[in-house]
């Protein structure tokens, strides 16, 4: 099943990498911003994540608590993840995608920014990932979930590297603050 705005996201207590509990909703932040990404090696994921986490501080003023969810084990998310300025959640057994409808698809790995979001992150890391646990083909997904639960805003990705950087986030909140109705601008002109 795959939400839509105005349904309610289903409460959960996750804990992250570093063993800390995050509650969605979030009864401490005005918005959470649910990412679901692939494996924790992926390099489309960690070269985004980057980006994400030089403008954390100006998402988490926004009210925003960013929450990053890999299908990898905390062990292998520690090798990747761990420097990281968010809550990351390990979910090897997909529960959590499962229960918010993401996806995997061929398609995952189809687009050319696919390729080069990845060498950007080779290049500027020097690492290359050696294990894909529960495989490449996973797609990302993002949700803005509101105070009380409520989806704000949803996004099945139909690529690796079709997912929302930090200003399409602070776009979404400055929306929701305006008019108090959260519409849905796409990222980079495409369908959400």
């Amino acid at each position: 099943m795959k939400f839509e705005i105005g349904q309610s996201a289903p409460p959960a207590l996750l804990e992250t990498i570093l063993g800390q509990r995050v509650a969605i909703p979030d009864p401490g932040s005005a918005w959470v911003h649910l990412q679901f990404r692939r494996f924790a090696g992926c390099p489309v994921c960690n070269f985004h994540l980057m980006g994400l986490a030089r403008r954390h501080e100006e998402v988490r003023a926004a009210g925003v608590r960013q929450v990053v969810v890999f299908h990898s084990t905390r062990e292998e998310m520690l090798g990747y993840q761990a420097q990281l300025p968010f809550d990351c959640v390990a979910d090897p057994h997909k529960r959590l995608y499962r229960q918010y409808g993401v996806e995997t698809s061929i398609r995952a790995l189809l687009h050319p920014s696919v390729f080069w979001s990845g060498m950007r992150w080779v290049l500027a890391t020097r690492r290359f990932y050696r294990r894909a646990e529960n495989g490449i083909l996973g797609l990302p997904a993002d949700f803005l979930i509101d105070a009380r639960g409520r989806i704000a805003a949803a996004h099945y990705g139909s690529h690796a590297d079709d997912q929302w950087d930090s200003d399409h986030v602070l776009r979404l909140v400055g929306t929701a603050a305006r008019s108090g109705d959260m519409s849905q601008p796409s990222p980079r002109g495409s369908a959400s």
